[in-house]
């Protein structure tokens, strides 16, 4: 058996090893706490006169050599972080140009129209809701809300979208749709 003292004074050179081990300076730290607990645990296997730094670096060793296994078995085989940095990603720009090409044209609509794009396509309120509180039929929001996406179409679709240098009809259909 060995004093928790002469582990102390082993501890910088565990941590040096076990830093060669990681190459990480927290894993590390957490190396060398397991390899201690495991140490002192197993502290009525230490047989006097032996060498304490090599008994507890083998502790060490065999604990990182088990959580290394582990890591490659389990972890790595599942893990998400290769699909995450792999993962492509729609440009912003794209979406944000759109979008204000969207507002500039909303900006030019009749109050009407431009209301119930908002109250229906942007809110998403019911068109039942949106009758209640506009104090019309069900069927003029239908029909108002029918008028407005296609003047915003219309709009859109203008000759060529300069933002873009293309005509965005099939987008903006795609996205109204998908607001609706």
């Amino acid at each position: 058996m060995f004093k928790q003292n002469d582990l102390i004074v082993e501890m910088p050179k565990l941590r040096k090893f076990a830093s060669k081990l990681t190459r990480n300076a927290t894993e590390a730290d957490d190396l060398l706490q397991s390899t201690l607990l495991r140490a002192l645990e197993k502290n009525s296997y230490f047989e006097t006169g032996t060498d304490l730094f090599k008994w507890s670096s083998k502790i060490m060793y065999n604990i990182f050599v088990t959580d290394y296994r582990r890591k490659t078995k389990f972890e790595s085989q599942y893990d998400p972080e290769f699909h995450i940095e792999n993962r492509s990603v729609e440009p912003d720009q794209q979406t944000k140009l759109e979008v204000k090409a969207v507002g500039r044209a909303m900006e030019q609509m009749s109050p009407e129209h431009k209301e119930i794009l908002i109250m229906v396509c942007v809110k998403g309120m019911q068109y039942q809701e949106v009758a209640d509180i506009l104090d019309i039929p069900v069927g003029t929001v239908r029909s108002r809300l029918s008028r407005a996406r296609n003047q915003l179409i219309a709009m859109m679709e203008g000759p060529m979208s300069p933002e873009f240098g293309e005509n965005i009809e099939e987008r903006e259909i795609a996205m109204l749709q998908r607001a609706a």
